[in-house]
């Protein structure tokens, strides 16, 4: 098994230990050692939350600058629908994509009217399913991520509709190709994201042999330059707004938490935040949830129009997107029978399955790892189970499981310093009593 990948990198030298990003992560993925807090890369699913609440900038996203698609002849920019929610009410789709025309790229793509035909999709696949029920949704990395560590046996509910972002990718590359007659490998699909785990799925995809996105720029990381471009492009409105092809209702609303279950026929849930995931999933390992169809799950509250690489507050986004879909309406903008046709071919369907990487146990020999698991509930029922975080794990249970890892010391805890220090008192105080009598 090889090293694993992340979308975030923890600074040291930034660091000031104060604990917050300890207390938020939902998989218990982080500790405070020597000071510092330091990623446990095994349990870590890149859900972002310790991005949200780091004041130090000491939790790093990784994505891509412009810079380094020099390497391809054409590069093609796939703005996720919540980048037309970002620069408020004069600036429409059509003026925003023509804007990354001007900031540089030599080409983009709407990603909107691909997730609409993706909802048809998988309202298509529902149509006929009779496999383990319900399906959970792919189109979050960190969920994705999470299932495979955490939950293995629920590999075979994840949906096998390839994302959006992948299948917009493969078009764009296919007709900039045919328009220009440059090698598909010459050209360079950008993403631009609200999220650093969207490098999950192109750098390291669980599904597929070879992402068809070559890199993500972060939507706040450009938002400057297509502000500025947005000004040198008011003069060309009508002109634009008039060449420039309208953006699906549909598929802008792949930005809010509900966007993929708004628009299929089938009984859906949808569940966000990973706390709220975390116990989904393990309602649906015990064999509750089989009367809903499709559980629908980002690691955002409020869906992609949370995410933390967006420039906009996430409300106002979403302000924006209900203002975007009364103008342009909800309806249908494809062809059901076109999407299909393409369906049945297999047009839709992802690669391969879920490869899972299950978290490993205490130790490979059951009984040492028996005898480990026995040692920590003994320790654990010695700590005050007050979850403080003071030494520098998130719980006493995670600090038991630390201790007997050999990755901390049991006097770590502060209430097991509290009580050496009051029996060496009393043994001070009771050597003093003898001695004064003594005397």
């Amino acid at each position: 098994m090889g090293r694993i990948k992340h979308s975030i990198r923890f600074e040291s030298s930034r660091c000031d230990g104060r604990r917050a990003c300890l207390h938020v992560c939902p998989t218990q993925a982080i500790r405070i050692r020597d000071g510092k807090a330091v990623m446990l890369s095994e349990h870590c699913v890149d859900c972002g939350e310790c991005l949200k609440v780091c004041t130090q900038n000491a939790i790093i996203p990784l994505t891509n600058s412009f810079v380094e698609f020099s390497k391809f002849k054409h590069n093609i920019a796939l703005p996720s629908p919540v980048f037309y929610t970002q620069f408020g009410k004069r600036a429409s789709p059509g003026m925003l994509l023509e804007a990354l025309l001007e900031i540089g790229f030599d080409s983009y793509y709407d990603v909107s009217e691909t997730c609409e035909a993706t909802s048809m999709a998988v309202d298509l696949f529902l149509k006929d399913y009779s496999g383990p029920a319900p399906l959970i949704t792919p189109y979050c990395p960190a969920v994705v991520r999470l299932l495979q560590r955490r939950f293995p046996d629920l590999a075979d509910h994840l949906l096998p509709i390839d994302s959006p972002m992948e299948i917009a990718a493969r078009e764009a590359k296919e007709k900039v190709s045919k328009e220009t007659g440059l090698k598909v490998d010459e050209i360079g699909a950008i993403y631009l994201t609200p999220c650093p785990v969207k490098m999950l799925a192109i750098h390291n995809h669980p599904r597929k042999t070879k992402s068809n996105l070559d890199g993500a720029i972060a939507i706040s990381d450009i938002y400057g330059p297509v502000h500025s471009a947005l000004g040198k492009l008011a003069d060309r409105r009508d002109e634009i707004e008039g060449r420039v092809k309208g953006i699906s209702g549909i598929g802008v609303g792949w930005s809010r938490l509900d966007g993929l279950t708004r628009s299929i026929s089938h009984e859906t849930l949808v569940v966000s935040v990973m706390d709220f995931i975390i116990r989904t999933f393990e309602e649906i390992e015990s064999g509750k949830l089989r009367d809903i169809a499709l559980v629908e799950c980002y690691a955002c509250r409020i869906g992609c129009a949370g995410g933390i690489l967006n420039a906009e507050n996430p409300y106002v986004s979403r302000h924006r997107l209900r203002e975007i879909q009364a103008k342009i309406g909800r309806r249908a903008t494809l062809d059901r029978d076109e999407i299909a046709a393409k369906f049945n071919k297999g047009y839709f369907n992802v690669e391969q399955k879920l490869t899972t990487r299950p978290l490993r146990p205490l130790d490979e020999d059951l009984s040492t790892a028996i005898e480990m698991m026995n040692r920590r509930e003994e320790m654990l029922a010695q700590l005050p189970g007050i979850n403080c975080g003071v030494c520098g794990a998130p719980t006493c249970e995670t600090f038991a499981e630390d201790v007997v890892l050999g990755h901390a010391e049991f006097t770590q805890c502060f209430a097991v310093q509290r009580e050496e220090l009051e029996k060496m008192l009393r043994q001070s105080l009771d050597f003093i009593e003898r001695s004064r009598w003594e005397f």
